[in-house]
């Protein structure tokens, strides 16, 4: 394996993180943002007002991009894995 091929591993598979990170991280970011917002306009500092809809955001992410999310995964692994021989010699 030459140091190009392994930083063109290392470089799909910082991609592949990428997404999946972005897909649960920007809903949670909008929704707390949206909360801290309203919480600026009513004047509440609760800590459990802001906490509780991000983790709900990302549930509810999780339930509808994680069959998609788990697909990438396994699309990536199986790529890496059938490219092994090439890999080697």
């Amino acid at each position: 394996m030459t140091p190009d091929l392994v930083l063109s591993i290392f470089h799909q598979a910082l991609e592949v993180i990428v997404v999946l990170i972005l897909v649960l991280l920007i809903p949670s970011l909008i929704v707390g943002l949206l909360v801290a917002m309203f919480q600026a306009a009513t004047q509440i500092n609760e800590m459990t007002l802001s906490f509780i809809p991000k983790i709900l955001v990302t549930l509810a992410v999780l339930m509808i991009a994680g069959p998609w999310m788990l697909q990438l995964l396994i699309d990536y692994t199986e790529r890496l894995i059938h490219n092994i021989p090439s890999f080697i010699g």
